[in-house]
């Protein structure tokens, strides 16, 4: 960048000036930004900083986050400085783009926010590339997630990173972040979602996320239904790329959940059978299999990790509200579930630490299958507080309200305002001495955590 063009200061700078491009999370149409090529070309004028370090690549509809977050863990436990790419955020927005379990620098940020806004104001104009032509029938300006990856990469680049874990946004096929060569591709459960974009059948949304997977590279994938099993199996066979289904090489034993996590055994199966006792701080049964994950991924693509670093990494893994706990007595969990088999598995796992008839502070985004939540979530509380999940993104909180009430009216109440919801929420409580779990929404999950630190 000249010296004549005004630098960024701080990243909360740069964050806000991302703000300004056009967001799908937001709600903005992605009917032209949904594609590759563009963040192809945004790479090239950048050097492809995406090269940097190798990297290892996630895909998945539930616990995509999870497995990333772990094995960033893992191996900034053995020495690796590690960018690590995730969304959304809960409380800052540098949780998207930061260093292992901490943050970049300011620095960081700084000289990889300067080099970016040199390409879109500079280098990019200069280029004429026809898909950034705003003459052209599909021009367009870059949009917010594009530019965040990149955003990403620099700062993998600048910060001078030994390794990058790569989390989707959306699908896989065209997300932006498909860029990367990995060393292992790793697809976590697929359930349907975002259908307007990725399909309506499991089947059309694990195509999308199979797109991941790279000619002659290793994918690891999670159990799965029958129908996205197979599509990953056959694009497996059609890359060249070995297949690793989990339930077939691991299995998950001795699980033992507490308040402070969950302790499990790591059967991988081979030629030494070897059998690891490990601990997450992370209660949850699908939280074990989320690090048995993570672990074998890390033993295909640093196999001289030693079996006591990733012990040490796992135990050091900090994932922000995935069964979160802000408040100590009573309980006060913060997860984002947003799908009805997460938020069962969420549930359960809360019912099963804490006991059943607790209080659920809930909301959802407008597209979730609020009704099948609805009736899961109904039979463990005692007391249901119904709000919006921020202002973030679209809802409806009365007919959220209204799936609850069909089975529940008598304990159910709807408070729109979510700060007010979250402050009833932890009222009611200390009052009643209720242990109380926040879900539907990491938004949600967002504010309500900054309700409770305030308190």
């Amino acid at each position: 960048m000249s010296d004549s063009r005004k630098r960024f200061s701080s990243s909360g700078e740069i964050f806000s000036w991302l703000l300004e491009f056009a967001n799908f999370e937001r709600g903005h149409s992605i009917a032209k930004s949904y594609r590759l090529d563009r963040t192809e070309i945004l790479a090239g004028l950048a050097g492809n900083p995406e090269k940097c370090a190798p990297s290892i690549h996630m895909a998945g509809s539930k616990g995509k986050g999870s497995v990333t977050a772990m094995i960033s863990s893992i191996l900034e436990a053995q020495g690796l400085r590690v960018a690590r790419y995730m969304s959304p955020h809960v409380s800052d927005s540098r949780e998207r783009v930061s260093l292992g379990n901490a943050f970049f620098d300011d620095s960081v940020y700084c000289a990889a926010g300067d080099e970016l806004r040199e390409i879109v104001e500079v280098k990019l104009p200069a280029s004429k590339a026809r898909l950034f032509d705003p003459t052209c029938a599909e021009g367009e300006g870059p949009t917010y997630f594009e530019l965040l990856t990149l955003f990403y990469f620099l700062c993998a680049r600048s910060g001078r990173c030994d390794a990058l874990v790569v989390e989707t946004g959306m699908g896989g096929r065209l997300d932006c972040t498909n860029i990367v060569d990995p060393l292992v591709s790793v697809i976590t459960l697929i359930e349907l979602e975002h259908t307007a974009w990725l399909g309506n059948t499991i089947a059309e949304i694990a195509g999308e996320k199979a797109g991941i997977i790279k000619p002659g590279k290793p994918v690891l994938v999670a159990r799965q239904r029958t129908e996205a099993l197979e599509v990953f199996r056959d694009r497996a066979n059609a890359k060249n790329s070995s297949f690793l289904y989990f339930p077939e090489i691991a299995s998950i034993e001795n699980i033992r959940l507490h308040t402070g996590g969950t302790d499990f055994t790591l059967a991988l199966s081979g030629a030494n059978n070897q059998k690891l006792d490990l601990s997450i701080p992370t209660p949850g049964a699908v939280q074990a299999e989320n690090a048995g994950l993570a672990v074998k991924a890390v033993k295909i693509a640093f196999p001289e990790i030693a079996d006591g670093v990733i012990a040490r990494g796992l135990a050091q893994a900090k994932i922000p509200a995935r069964f979160e706990k802000v408040v100590d007595d009573p309980p006060f969990i913060l997860d984002g579930a947003h799908t009805p088999e997460s938020v069962s598995l969420c549930a359960q796992t809360f019912c099963s630490l804490y006991g059943m008839g607790g209080l659920l502070l809930f909301s959802c985004a407008l597209d979730k299958n609020v009704k099948a939540m609805a009736q899961m979530l109904l039979p463990f509380f005692s007391r249901i507080i119904i709000t919006t999940p921020g202002a973030f993104k679209a809802s409806a909180p009365d007919e959220i309200y209204k799936a609850f009430c069909e089975g529940g009216a008598d304990k159910t109440v709807l408070v729109p305002d979510v700060v007010e919801a979250a402050r009833l929420a932890l009222s009611q409580s200390r009052e009643k001495g209720l242990p109380a779990l926040c879900a539907g929404s990491f938004y949600l999950a967002a504010e309500a955590r900054a309700v409770a630190l305030k308190l």
